[in-house]
């Protein structure tokens, strides 16, 4: 519902000028419609859990500081009838004796009928004649949103857009516009493009005009988008078409023909001439960070602030002119990037962050000055801030500290919102969904300086007050009575009154607490009485003396409203069932009468009264039933007051705090309010405030200064952290001015009292000392310590302490630049520089001047984007053998290069800075194997799959010499070249080609090997002798079947690596051919003799032993004894050694010695029979023997 109208708006400047007020959404679960409260202009979202969920919170973090709120109540009956207008004394079903409100139990308590505050209530009743009328808007049941706007002060137009929002698709299927001219009696349809259908998404009012009002809408299709656009308050459109979807329209502060048009893809453009044209400014904005100019800060109307995302994904803070918004015509006014979302223009102020690492630092800019770091306590470490204000040249935040969890502390600044002390410890937050956040602080609107906060106290919540903007809290003192003039129990320190200041976890429950700028020191909210404050238990109470008494009116919540200055309250009760009473008090509360609004009861959807804080006229929304259709009922108490307001009919107050102290904010201040008796309406003309007079300063006037804290001990003094020096000089004292040291003490912001006592008076002049530098600091621009060669880089010096005008900076680039600079500074004039060579160079600066010196250096990698990794791993690996993974990065020459290497389905990756390591796979099956090289710059990555097995064969491979000449040595072709073997040898054996991967390997002269998986079906120990393939394939290369054609024609021969590969042992085993060693033949023969001779000693001494000691036949006998069973059940028995586990060695890596070396897995000793062990069948028994590699060798040496 887009109202606008200024009862419902917050004051610009009142609240928190970060918080968006149209966030705050009062819903209920049962109701037809939930009303958001906007800040000019305000818009009412009306939804139906028909087809809705509750509307989600925005992402951003927001305080709901409840100003002034309309809730939404629940949903539907049938339909109405005629309104009438009741007298207090005719009694209807929801009228309490008399009349009055609160006669039920649901309306909360009764009163005698003849006491003096009922007897006056209803003479009243009898005089006034509230006239009350209603209207269907038909056709529009199936709506379940919609939008109000009552365009202005003394104007009886009420324009009302109801829509059908799908929430599945989150667009807007159908919609209607309504319009009234008689402060919404009677309402017509208007149809803004006869014979078409137009489906209007929302509207926005000219805040400065009211009667410009702009739609926004599109063909059913959506293929055309539109604007709608009125000057007279909808009595005519004139329609636009544009070739952008706009998703929020910003009218300019000023001028009122400006606007601003944000897009959900990032676009922004603007129009001077009320939307007829527009000019795209930038395309990658961010669309809750566009503001306007300021007036009297910004010196140009046409400015406009927005945080854009530059084309590195970074994320700028920019202003430009809307005649020319182009790349090169928008300038930085940050400099370096900002986190996303954090662009916050606030009037005087503006605010970014910027974090590092796991380190935010936040920023602010006074009246455009220069950022300068925001100086919070310096343990305090933020992990969120919000800012709740910044009136009166002063910035008052919530801040999360490192510990804290559920709570913030409130601090306060300086004028320049700089420096930082904290007021108020741990209140309370709630986290909502989307990651909302809101946070108990409220500021009471009418008078200057007065908080409502909700601080966690030992795990009890507790409500507190303040008058002195932050300088001293106090609890609310609960009423003597309650509602039914019985005394409460309720006494302090144990007991007090709470309320609650924002809206409750259940976010169909409001919890607002109601203030108006016009009415000082009223303020009517729901909460309870206690130790402590109770979630859903909401009973209302109000104070007409800003806080210092209270009085309980309901037992339950109710939609407040305020109408004439705060002279008739009207309040709707806050619940799931139809309404059609309301009641309304012209004393502020004390007395309260009933009026039935309409005959049928109707579910209550909102309340909407007439701009202007003077307005009598007010309009109720709701329902009949659940598929009824939108009913208004309007409420007019302009006939009910017989005379205008003179001065008798005024009394004066004085505003206290709750110690019956006068002088608040250093002053005495007088207000008037309309008396008990009198019966007049206030208009336009009142004004609340009598009068000042400045106080004498007290204790009470000053506040903690930056760097110290308030004692909780009786005293309250102000000591200083053991962190803060409070005699060292600021940041900018330059030699030849002065500083003024602080006392611990500086007067609170806006307060105007005068003489008495000076807390800052103690304070000393002292001269600015030349200081030598400390904390030098020298980094980048952008922070990239990665740039490649030819980039411009920009570095940035930066002093913490010392002097800078005096002081000298030598500069080292470390590439061969260096220069001195004099009063060095990242504005005035930065270091540019430009590296040519990749390479590392490391950065020094030296800052000296007369009273020392101080140095700092980094390191810069210069360096080109990695293109691309390719890793190289052999794709066969034997379990529980090391295999080697090598990474070919290019460009070759890339230095600095990390590489990650993550094997499996580990999430923790092994890092190196060399480009190979070692490991082993200990499950067979197939294994992944991904790489990851960066360089700062860029990252590629490169996967690849291993399959592990418990044995294979490998035969290695040669080819003919001339291939030599076409290798070029890469990756790719060294895999083309291994499939093209693998295919033909498949094609010439009849092996199957899965079961074959030919690996060649890097280098020349070219060679590879083949690996012979096992068949699924064969059982894991088989020996490798039964193989038959193994023949096959070396036959098929005797036979020269194995070749394949490359360019030129040249055809290339594959042959085994060794002529005699087969007459010996024709098969290669896994487990020794990992190990490096070559095919059975040549020099290996003379292995197998040694081994043969060493066998037969072995299994004589065996034998003889067996015989001799027949116990140790058994394996279950003596563990240091190896127990294998072979085919066809026979028992080998051999005596295990503890010789090291044999690495494998990477193709890539084998050596001239080993690669003809083939050490079979058994060798058998003739004169035992050696076939037996090819033979399933045989019943001998065999010696086996393990001979260990380096054994052989120093064998096969010899």
């Amino acid at each position: 519902m887009e109202v606008y109208a200024d009862d419902l708006a917050p004051r610009a400047g009142s609240g928190p000028p970060g918080l968006d007020f149209d966030t705050c959404d009062v819903k209920n679960s049962n109701a037809k419609a939930d009303v958001s409260i906007f800040a000019q202009p305000v818009s009412c979202s009306i939804s139906s859990p028909k087809n809705m969920p509750a509307p989600a919170f925005p992402a951003s973090v927001h305080l709901c500081v409840l100003l002034l709120t309309v809730s939404a109540a629940a949903a539907a009956t049938a339909m109405p009838g005629p309104a009438r207008c009741e007298r207090a004394d005719d009694r209807g079903p929801d009228a309490g004796p008399g009349g009055r409100a609160g006669g039920s139990p649901t309306d909360g308590g009764e009163h005698a009928e003849g006491s003096p505050r009922l007897r006056r209530a209803l003479s009243r009743g009898k005089q006034m004649s509230l006239q009350s009328s209603s209207f269907v808007l038909k056709g529009d049941a199936t709506h379940n949103q919609a939008m109000v706007h009552w365009t202005g002060e003394n104007s009886s137009v009420i324009l009302i857009l109801t829509k059908y929002y799908h929430a599945d698709s989150t667009k807007v299927l159908e919609s209607s516009l309504w319009r009234s001219t008689d402060y919404g009696t009677t309402y017509a349809k208007l149809n803004l493009m006869p014979g078409t259908t137009i489906v209007v998404s929302s509207f926005y009012i000219c805040p400065t005009n009211k009667k410009k009002v702009v739609l926004v809408g599109s063909s059913v299709n959506e293929r055309d988008q539109m604007l709608f656009i009125s000057t007279d308050e909808g009595q005519s459109f004139q329609r636009q078409s544009v070739l952008f979807s706009p998703d929020v329209l910003i009218f300019h502060p000023k001028e009122e023909d400006k606007l601003l048009a944000c897009c959900k893809d990032g676009r922004l453009f603007a129009s001077t001439d009320l939307g007829r044209k527009w000019t795209l400014l930038q395309e990658r904005v961010t669309k809750d960070r566009v503001f306007w100019s300021v007036a009297d800060v910004d010196v140009d109307p046409d400015l406009v602030h927005m945080e854009m995302q530059d084309t590195s994904g970074g994320y700028l803070y920019v202003t430009c002119l809307i005649q020319n918004c182009s790349d090169k015509m928008v300038t930085a006014q940050f400099l370096g990037k900002i986190d996303h979302n954090s662009l916050s223009v606030q009037g005087d102020y503006i605010f970014v962050k910027v974090t590092t690492g796991n380190r935010t630092k936040h920023y602010v800019s006074y009246r455009r000055s220069e950022f300068v770091q925001m100086k919070f306590p310096k343990y305090a470490l933020p992990k969120d801030v919000h800012i709740v204000s910044t009136d009166e040249q002063q910035v008052f935040l919530a801040l999360q500290e490192w510990h804290q969890t559920d709570t913030y502390n409130l601090y306060q600044s300086d004028p320049r919102g700089v420096y930082y002390s904290v007021v108020l410890e741990n209140v309370r937050s709630t986290r909502q969904p989307e990651d909302v956040v809101l946070i108990d602080i409220l500021e009471v609107r009418g008078i200057k300086g007065v908080f409502l906060a909700n601080q966690r106290v030992d795990g009890k919540v507790r409500t507190v007050i303040t008058y002195n903007k932050g300088r001293d809290w106090q609890p609310l003192t609960p009423p003597a009575a309650d509602m039914n003039g019985k005394t409460v129990t309720c006494k302090a320190p144990d007991c007090h009154l709470h309320l609650h200041l924002r809206w409750a976890d259940n976010p169909y429950v409001s919890g607002t607490v109601h203030t108006k700028d016009s009415a000082p020191g009223l303020i009517m909210g729901a909460g309870n009485l206690g130790s402590k404050l109770v979630e859903y238990k909401e009973e209302m109470y109000i104070t007409s003396d800003c806080g210092k008494t209270w009085r309980q009116v309901f037992e339950e919540e109710h939609h407040i409203l305020y109408l004439d200055h705060g002279g008739v309250i009207v309040a709707i009760k806050d619940t799931s069932i139809p309404l059609k009473i309301l009641k309304f008090s012209i004393d502020e509360g004390r007395t309260w009468t009933v009026h039935n609004f309409t005959s049928t009861s109707v579910f209550v959807d909102g309340l909407l009264s007439e701009p202007g804080d003077e307005t009598l006229v007010m309009t109720v929304f709701g329902h009949i039933s659940y598929r009824s259709d939108w009913e208004l009922v309007k409420v007019d108490f302009r006939q009910s007051f017989p005379r205008q307001c003179g001065e008798a009919d005024y009394e004066s107050w004085q505003l206290t705090d709750l110690q019956g102290e006068k002088c608040i904010m250093g002053q005495e201040q007088t207000f008037r309010r309309r008396k008990d008796t009198a019966f007049c309406v206030k208009g336009k003309s009142y004004t609340s405030a009598l009068g000042t007079k400045p106080c004498h300063c007290t204790e009470r006037d000053f506040n903690c200064d930056y760097g110290f804290e308030r004692s909780h001990a009786a005293s309250g003094r102000c000591f200083a952290d053991f962190w803060h020096r409070p005699d060292s000089p600021p940041e900018n004292c330059q030699p030849g001015r002065t500083f003024e040291t602080s006392t611990g003490y500086r007067k609170v912001v806006s307060n105007v009292c005068e003489g008495g006592l000076n807390k800052e008076q103690s304070a000393k002049q002292r001269n600015c000392p030349l200081l030598p530098p400390r904390g030098l600091q020298v980094g980048i621009k952008g922070q990239m310590l990665a740039v490649a060669p030819g980039d411009d880089v920009t570095f940035i010096v930066h002093q913490e302490e010392g002097d800078t005008s005096s002081t000298k900076y030598q500069v080292d680039l470390g590439d061969g630049f260096r220069a001195i600079y004099q009063n060095l500074t990242v504005t005035d004039e930065p270091i540019q520089h430009r590296y040519d060579n990749p390479g590392v160079y490391k950065v020094s600066v030296q800052a000296e001047n007369a009273a020392g010196r101080d140095e700092a250096s980094m390191y810069i990698q210069v360096t080109a984007p990695l293109q691309e990794v390719h890793l190289e791993v052999i794709p066969i690996a034997g379990r529980n053998r090391q295999v080697n993974l090598t990474a070919v990065v290019l460009p070759a020459e890339a230095n600095l290069t990390v590489f990650y290497w993550w094997i499996g389905d580990s999430l923790q990756p092994t890092l190196t800075l060399r480009n190979s390591m070692l490991t082993s796979f200990p499950e067979a099956g197939r294994t992944s194997v991904s790489v990851q090289a960066s360089n700062g710059r860029s990252m590629v990555q490169d996967t690849r799959t291993v399959r592990v097995y418990e044995n294979f064969h490998v035969i290695p491979l040669s080819f003919s010499g001339h291939l030599d000449r076409l290798n070029p040595n890469i990756p790719e072709w060294r895999e083309d070249v291994g499939l093209v073997v693998t295919r033909t040898l498949a094609k010439v054996t009849g092996v199957p080609e899965e079961s074959l991967v030919t690996v060649v390997k890097a280098g020349l002269p070219t060679a590879a090997d083949l690996y012979v998986l096992p068949v699924e079906s064969t059982p894991a120990k088989r020996s490798v002798f039964q193989d038959k393939r193994i023949s096959t394939i070396i036959q098929a290369f005797k036979d020269n079947n194995v070749s394949f054609v490359v360019r030129g024609g040249l055809r290339v021969l594959v042959l085994p690596a060794d002529p005699n590969a087969g007459l010996g042992l024709n098969a290669v085993d896994a487990t020794e051919r990992e190990i490096g060693h070559g095919p059975a033949g040549g020099p290996g023969v003379w292995a197998v003799a040694v081994i043969f001779l060493l066998g037969i000693v072995a299994a004589a001494s065996f034998i003889l032993y067996k015989f001799k000691s027949p116990w140790l036949r058994t394996e279950e006998v003596y563990p240091p004894l190896f127990f294998r069973k072979l085919p066809g059940g026979r028992s080998v028995y051999a005596q295990m050694h503890n010789e090291k586990e044999q690495e494998m060695t990477s193709p890539v890596n084998h050596s001239e010695d080993t690669q003809h070396i083939i050490q079979g897995e058994e060798f058998i000793d003739d004169d035992l029979d050696s076939q037996t062990l090819g033979n399933a069948r045989g019943n001998h028994s065999g010696v086996v023997l393990s001979v260990n590699s380096r054994e052989l060798h120093s064998y096969l040496s010899s």
